[in-house]
């Protein structure tokens, strides 16, 4: 187990050096001047003179690959640079707004849960009754709707014509549910569907099968048999929801102004804040490295047959 996480990392350490460079390289080729949009992003017009001197300390006219050098190096201590809009460092303000996007992911990944295992297994023990004919159409039309324009929908309904909520959300309980409702209905569908499939998979094996011959409940198979087998399978699907709501549902935040990473990137992104997109483009490397690492670690946990393969 040792050498196959040992290894697994070696191989993400690659991948996290690769982003970093083709992260670094892209922002090089934007046709903008880096050290103009420091200035400009705080309102101030520079002369010639101070660009200049300003490219001089920022190190842009030395080499592409010393810069990048000297970039990776600073990372690997932690120092992401300044950002051009809000002035502080990137670390910090990332910091900043990384407690508003665990609450926003956080609180939506439970809800997700809560709403859409009920739903899943419920579906595919009805199957092909009215019941699950129901949760099919519901889920479908849940997939079928963009974020942002759910997202617009609940502001029209639920803000402007009921006025049950604030059109711009704060940072209470409150403000909390609109962009929760808005992020959980696609992924609470998403969900729905996979987890139907990975139950009905389950039903047709031989060893359900051979526990009703020998007179086990169905409530018991279900329970202690399906359920568990059926949950490997949405182990990738979990993970994969989690990187994307850590690395900020940028729209949904964007939409609602939530105070998260997402919204920080567009507002970075408009004034061509160069370190604080290499910030963020590094921080969601780690992040799904990371999560692909766990979830690798958990199917080698959880799965015996690739406990096996390893051994053999």
């Amino acid at each position: 187990m040792k050498t196959y996480i040992l290894k697994r990392l070696g191989q993400l350490v690659i991948v996290l050096l690769g982003v970093s460079f083709l992260t670094f390289f892209v922002t090089t080729l934007a046709p903008s001047d880096a050290a103009e949009m420091k200035y400009l992003s705080m309102g101030t017009t520079p002369t010639e003179e101070l660009l200049e001197a300003t490219r001089d300390e920022m190190g842009l006219n030395q080499p592409f690959l010393m810069r990048y050098l000297s970039w990776l190096g600073n990372v690997l201590q932690g120092d992401f640079g300044s950002s051009y809009k809000f002035g502080d460092s990137v670390f910090d303000q990332m910091s900043k707004k990384l407690p508003g996007t665990l609450k926003l992911a956080g609180t939506s990944m439970v809800v997700m849960f809560l709403i859409a295992f009920p739903l899943g297994i419920t579906a595919a023990v009805k199957k092909n009754k009215f019941v699950d004919y129901l949760i099919r159409f519901f889920s479908f039309m849940g997939i079928s709707m963009p974020n942002f324009w759910l997202a617009l929908i609940l502001i029209y309904v639920m803000s402007v014509k009921l006025g049950w909520f604030k059109v711009v959300s704060t940072d209470n309980l409150k403000g909390l549910i609109l962009p929760v409702i808005t992020l959980t209905i696609p992924m609470v569908s998403t969900y729905v569907r996979h987890i139907r499939g990975a139950v009905l998979g389950e039903l047709t094996q031989e060893y359900v099968v051979g526990a009703r011959a020998r007179g086990i409940s169905e409530k018991q198979i279900l329970i202690f048999h399906v359920i568990p087998n059926a949950m490997l399978t949405l182990v990738t699907l979990i993970g994969l929801s989690v990187g994307h709501l850590l690395g900020g549902a940028a729209i949904v935040e964007t939409i609602f102004s939530w105070h998260g990473i997402g919204s920080m990137v567009v507002e970075a992104i408009a004034v061509r804040d160069y370190p604080l997109i290499q910030g963020y483009v590094v921080w969601m490397a780690i992040i799904f490295v990371t999560v692909n690492l766990i979830v690798d670690i958990c199917y080698h946990l959880l799965d015996p047959q690739i406990r096996m393969k390893g051994r053999i």
